[in-house]
């Protein structure tokens, strides 16, 4: 299969595109440099050049709270709604199954119950969101066949993320405040990778979530396994969204997602999360054992 990934050189693009290589698959990775999504006779003449059979689009403006300064609204969604919109068409136009990448942020988080992948009660609280919502629209009226994978609190090797801004805060900090109802699943991007290349491989089209196994947790609680797992003593001080009064963006307090349709369609779920935090750990110390 002839397989472009988008946003190859982001934490969850880098693995896909590793991922599909692989097995064996002839694979494009593209960044901004080789396809600026959004330049659209741009994004047409290299996925036409291209001709793949698939296009999984990893690329996205995901800095959340930036998306909220009015300098950056118009570029947040050319990036993630127009740029998506145009992806679409070129798979069309070669006849290519998409995969789009969008988030548990299309929800406005409320209640306690898991969203389900097929729900269609949006209200996303954040440009970020209301983007990535538009950037799924965009698929679902352009094509008749698609995935749309949403992912949460994601963390990779090859990028910025909770992981690393925990470590990198312990090293100077031995107390810490995380926020503790914002709930939901963390997701490795290397354990994601495999899951979506998978899907690809099939026409088990439609919406899915998918995060790692393990149960709902919150950001505290990620912090805590986060230091106990790197053997840093390092106190996570508990408190509420409005507590730490941080953030410039609206985060959904519900991010639980229902992954049961995964197993429906025969795919085999993530390992438990924090398993694929351990095997995260192992691989980043020897990355930076080795620089």
């Amino acid at each position: 299969m002839r397989i472009l990934v988008t946003g190859a050189k982001g934490q969850l693009g880098f693995d896909v595109v590793n991922e599909t290589k692989r097995r064996g698959h002839i694979v494009r990775g593209v960044d901004v440099e080789e396809m600026d999504v959004t330049d659209r006779e741009a994004v047409r003449r290299v996925i036409g050049g291209f001709s793949p059979d698939a296009v999984i689009h990893c690329a996205a403006w995901t800095a959340v709270d930036a998306a909220e300064e009015q300098k950056n609204a118009g570029l947040v969604e050319d990036i993630n709604t127009n740029g998506t919109a145009y992806i679409a068409e070129a798979c069309k136009a070669v006849g290519a199954k998409i995969m789009y990448i969008s988030t548990d942020y299309v929800f406005d988080g409320t209640g306690e119950a898991p969203w389900q992948p097929d729900c269609k009660a949006y209200r996303p609280l954040s440009v970020y969101g209301k983007t990535k919502l538009g950037g799924e629209l965009a698929v679902k009226n352009t094509l008749d066949n698609f995935f749309i994978v949403r992912i949460a609190w994601v963390f990779g090797a090859h990028g910025n993320n909770f992981v690393k801004t925990m470590l990198k805060l312990g090293e100077t900090h031995s107390s810490l405040r995380v926020v503790n109802d914002q709930i939901g699943t963390p997701t490795y991007t290397f354990d994601l990778a495999r899951l979506l290349a998978d899907m690809i491989e099939t026409e088990k089209y439609g919406y899915y979530h998918a995060t790692n196994e393990g149960g709902y947790i919150s950001w505290a609680d990620f912090a805590r396994e986060i230091f106990l797992q790197a053997k840093k003593n390092v106190t996570v001080v508990p408190v509420t969204t409005a507590e730490y009064g941080l953030s410039k963006a609206l985060r959904p307090l519900n991010s639980r997602l229902d992954k049961n349709k995964l197993i429906e369609n025969g795919f085999l779920p993530l390992p438990d999360w924090k398993d694929a935090l351990k095997r995260y750990l192992k691989q980043t110390e020897r990355e930076n054992g080795a620089d």
